[in-house]
């Protein structure tokens, strides 16, 4: 319940609403930030608007803590918590990173087992590294026609639950960067039988809330905890994310281990953007994501009206590995042109002025939401096509798949803190890697601390380097080098 009374009327925004009496109240500042309202940098007011800098401003009594909040803030989550269909919501500014460490920390201590795909995010084997749980790998199916890791089969998590019953969470991604969703229903309900919780990353998966004829979002399936990147596909300002708990965790722990990581100084610019666009999915994410839903189909039909391309879609559903796909995403498979994901990525920026979300070795996305029109599918779609037929080659020598599965010889804060050593990547095969390697986006890792170097691994490596993946992770910027368990 709304602690100041706001009964939980989403077409309420407590953030907003206080900034704009704050506004209007001309408070001299003798507080942090040191810009004054931006007197102090008036090239920075300039570039970023005065609206802006002036409430660029610090914790104070009218405007709560986020630390420890007791009024407009609290409002704010409330209504999220309202908004989303979880028994509590907290508003993050440490991007959906910081929503998604949060929950392995919340759940997992030094020791403990987690159950997870290897397909992750790096944030999630980054909490690994700084709680010292265990990954127990679900190794994904892979999909040999578009080279893509899919989600977890429920019989493969069985498995995994039968054979680690010490385990004390499973980790699903609701969906994967290309729209691939697992049973999540199913598998929560496996999680809760074993004992374990059941954590959902649901980056990509924001309009699952408001939309309809979406998967099943992870409140609704009965998840635990969900890390919401509301700044993806729901409006907010880059880095605000939302962490949303189902009524088996204790809302005050939670908030303790968030106050561990995140800042003291929390933006009111991105909590304010938050709140607005919680607001405005509240009030119109119906109809909102019906549109967006409208051009992603439009869009994939007329890209496969192309010829050479795949823009996949829900006919990849087969009730396991892809139980349900997320009809946003407008995921395309590249390869039948003899082009990488990669090489259409820079031609579609470089020759089109389009910027996509990510080129990876087969497939591209483009990300589509609420800001989208569709004149830019259109020219999107035109741009394809004549790249098809100014670029498209003879596809042998590409590599054919994104996903290796991994050996895992120690835990990833085993490694990443245990002594090593710097070796050439051509002399690394058979060692223990004790750093990251992955292209960025999608920020999924090819190599993680604790995971055996193979010789697959480093032909991918020097495959996506070649045809121009941003590469992410090691000391070494070059990635020439390796770091390796002494």
């Amino acid at each position: 319940m709304c602690v100041n009374d706001c009964s939980l009327d989403q077409s309420r925004a407590p953030i907003y609403e206080a900034l704009q009496t704050f506004r209007q109240m001309r408070v001299v500042p003798f507080d942090v930030p040191g810009h004054k309202h931006g007197r102090g940098n008036p090239e920075m007011t300039a570039f970023l608007g005065e609206k802006c800098v002036s409430i660029d401003v610090n914790s104070m009594k009218p405007l709560d803590n986020l630390c420890h909040p007791v009024s407009v803030i609290r409002d704010a989550e409330d209504l999220a918590a309202d908004a989303f269909g979880a028994a509590h919501a907290f508003l993050m500014v440490g991007g959906t990173t910081s929503s998604v460490q949060t929950m392995v920390l919340s759940t997992c201590k030094r020791g403990d087992k987690i159950i997870l795909p290897r397909n992750v995010h790096r944030s999630v084997i980054n909490a690994l590294v700084l709680c010292g749980a265990v990954p127990v790998y679900v190794n994904p199916e892979v999909d040999d026609r578009l080279g893509i890791s899919l989600g977890m089969r429920r019989e493969q998590v069985a498995k995994a639950i039968r054979e680690h019953p010490d385990a004390v969470a499973v980790l699903v991604n609701n969906p994967t960067y290309y729209g691939v969703c697992s049973d999540l229903k199913a598998i929560t309900k496996m999680a809760h039988e074993a004992g374990m919780y059941c954590l959902a990353d649901e980056a990509h998966g924001t309009h699952f809330y408001f939309g309809a004829g979406m998967p099943i979002s992870a409140m609704e399936a009965g998840a635990d905890m969900s890390a919401v990147s509301m700044h993806k596909s729901g409006g907010s300002l880059t880095q605000s994310s939302f962490l949303l708990i189902g009524p088996n965790m204790n809302q005050g722990h939670v908030r303790q281990i968030i106050n561990l990581t995140q800042t003291t100084s929390g933006s009111y610019l991105l909590m304010s953007s938050l709140d607005i666009s919680r607001r405005n999915l509240a009030l119109r994410g119906r109809d909102i994501f019906a549109k967006v839903v409208t051009m992603a189909d439009y869009a994939r039909e007329e890209v496969n009206a192309i010829g050479g391309y795949y823009a996949f879609g829900k006919e990849m559903v087969n009730g396991d590995s892809i139980f349900d796909f997320d009809p946003t995403k407008l995921s395309i498979h590249t390869r039948d042109i003899g082009l990488a994901g990669i090489e259409v990525y820079d031609i579609l920026r470089d020759e089109y002025d389009i910027q996509i979300e990510f080129g990876d070795i087969g497939n591209i996305l483009a990300y589509l939401s609420i800001g989208d029109r569709i004149q830019e599918i259109e020219r999107l779609v035109s741009a394809l096509a004549e790249i098809r037929r100014r670029y498209q080659r003879d596809g042998s020598g590409l590599l054919d798949t994104e996903y290796l599965d991994p050996e895992v010889v120690c835990s990833p804060q085993e490694a990443f803190y245990a002594k090593k050593k710097s070796v050439p990547i051509d002399e690394s095969v058979g060692l223990v890697c004790s750093e990251f390697v992955m292209c960025y986006p999608p920020g999924i890792p090819i190599l993680a601390p604790g995971e055996r170097i193979t010789q697959d691994i480093l032909d991918y490596i020097k495959f996506a380097k070649a045809k121009g993946c941003s590469m992410t992770g090691p000391e070494d910027p070059d990635i020439l080098r390796l770091n390796v368990l002494a």
